[in-house]
């Protein structure tokens, strides 16, 4: 006889049940009278406070949601960009080989050398705005309206969008505005596309992706060689950094093909700092050899390899910073749990990431000495053509990624076309239009978020609803689930066992319905 207090083994779970069992069929009445139950609850609570229900907990007031949004999404925001910023110096300090001082705060996070204050701010001011104001508009407009319609999501979207004006940098603002304006686009195509009302041709080529990046980064760089004052300050510093070729060289280019006459005194002083002040210049030269483009080699070929290792140095701690901070920050407990893992894929996407980036100048740097060896007159749309050849190396980068790509150089491009159809009077200069064009986007975003969530990108479906960190992003309210909503995910769970065996990385509803895998978008 066996003691109650004695080892045994574990009770074997019991066998599923039959879908002809009446116990299964008094359950799923069961479950029916209590979801029931819970909509005659909520209809009852809509008619008590003549709107409807807001998505925050019924024990906490909308200011208080709202003034919560605001601290946690600012405190993300700057901690994201601090961060960044921390471990790019940390970077710097290594190429120095000070590694003692990576240990010494005051080098580390000086403020005369971490000079991130302002900018996080801002940032932390223009997020935090937007998830505060947004919540509360919503609340607002449920109590105003008295109806839910996707009217509120459009309206509170556009106006919480003012906080676009915590960012300082008028060009920052236009190029965000129209990264916004490309997003929304792609949600009105892939909805009007799901619904067969509308689709381009030849948008089911495999890749697409990578022609329309082609096309933006042919504008962006016979911009940055031709036009560089229509791109924004920092965005041509970093090709300037990033490439091999010196500005006073692209200055010369640049008058050259205008048919101005060059500043052969720069160009001189420039080429003597170089060691070739054997070269003979001309005022109206109709092309620049080579030995003009990489004065310290007289191989185009050893010059293209050592732009190429020299940008992969260069860039792979920016890129790595961008994967491994906002992962460590925005998704903490899944790098608590696997920190090795997680280091070990930024490590692997910044690798491939920087890889692109080199092959890019490398193409570039390329077809630039080739024209030079075939031609004798240079021309403007030598250097659009070698943009869009050199961005064939965006193929080194995951399907999914090319599309971001795409959809990230396409409002460079666009802003710089903006300054040059401004510049020739084409488009009227009216002030702060890049904010009122913003708050339009933020409109569409919002309504496409919560109506339409399957025409968003993952990647900008996922960023937002972390930020916002609603009931947009968690469907069901921990403070507001009762003892029948823990039944009724006890009974899914019995009839859905498998659900419960994945990675736990996205839901059911995610992997029904994906527009980004198809081919061609």
């Amino acid at each position: 006889m066996l003691s109650l207090s004695s080892p045994t083994k574990p009770l074997a779970s019991p066998p599923p049940l039959d879908p002809s069992d009446p116990l299964r069929e008094a359950e799923d009445r069961l479950r029916d009278a209590i979801e029931e139950l819970q909509r005659r609850q909520r209809s009852a609570a809509a008619l008590h406070h003549h709107h409807p229900p807001c998505d925050h907990a019924a024990d906490e007031s909308c200011v208080a949601h709202a003034i919560g949004n605001l601290c946690q999404s600012f405190l993300l925001s700057y901690g994201v960009r601090v961060g960044i910023g921390i471990l790019l110096r940390a970077f710097k300090l290594a190429r120095r080989q000070s590694y003692s001082s990576l240990l010494d705060l005051k080098q580390l996070v000086s403020e005369k050398d971490l000079i991130v204050r302002e900018e996080a701010c801002r940032i932390g001011l223009f997020f935090g705005g937007f998830s505060g104001s947004y919540h509360a508009l919503r609340c607002l407009l449920r109590k105003y309206r008295k109806k839910e319609t996707p009217l509120n999501a459009i309206l509170a979207g556009s106006i919480a969008g003012l906080s676009i004006l915590a960012l300082d940098d008028s060009n920052r603002r236009r190029t965000l505005s129209l990264y916004l304006l490309a997003r929304v686009a792609q949600s009105a195509y892939n909805s009007a596309k799901s619904k067969n009302k509308f689709h381009f041709w030849g948008s089911h080529w495999r890749h697409g992706d990578s022609l329309l990046f082609s096309l933006a980064c042919a504008q962006v760089m016979y911009a940055f060689v031709m036009r560089p004052e229509s791109l924004p300050k920092s965005y041509h510093e970093f090709i300037q950094k990033t490439g091999p070729v010196a500005a006073p060289v692209y200055k010369a280019v640049r008058e050259c093909c205008r048919g101005y006459p060059v500043d052969v005194a720069s160009l001189a002083d420039y080429l003597a700092e170089k060691g070739r002040s054997d070269l003979k210049l001309e005022e109206f030269p109709s092309i620049f050899p080579c030995s003009v483009i990489h004065p310290h080699t007289n191989s185009c070929l050893v010059q293209n390899a050592t732009a190429t290792s020299a940008t992969f140095r260069k860039t792979f701690p920016l890129y790595f910073s961008l994967t491994f901070v906002p992962f460590v920050v925005l998704r903490l407990q899944k790098f608590l749990a696997a920190p090795a893992r997680t280091f070990m894929f930024a490590v692997k996407d910044s690798v491939r990431s920087t890889s692109f980036l080199s092959a890019f100048v490398g193409i570039f740097q390329g077809v630039i000495c080739l024209h030079r060896k075939v031609a004798s007159k240079d021309n403007k749309l030598v250097y659009w053509t070698a943009g869009g050849l050199a961005a064939l190396s965006v193929l080194l980068e995951k399907k999914a990624r090319r599309g971001e790509l795409a959809l990230y150089v396409l409002p460079r491009a666009g802003d710089s076309l903006w300054y040059i159809l401004v510049n020739r009077h084409l488009l009227p200069d009216i002030k702060n239009a890049e904010v009122f064009l913003f708050c339009l986007c933020m409109g569409g975003i919002m309504y496409y978020l919560e109506h339409e969530p399957d025409t968003m990108a993952p990647f900008l479906r996922g960023l937002i609803r972390r930020f916002l960190d609603s009931r947009i992003s968690n469907p069901v309210n921990s403070s507001r689930r009762n003892a029948s909503y823990s039944y009724l995910q006890t009974h899914d769970a019995m009839k859905k066992p498998k659900l419960l065996e994945g990675d736990g990385s996205e839901g059911p509803s995610e992997k029904k319905y994906n527009l980004e895998s198809i081919p061609g978008l």
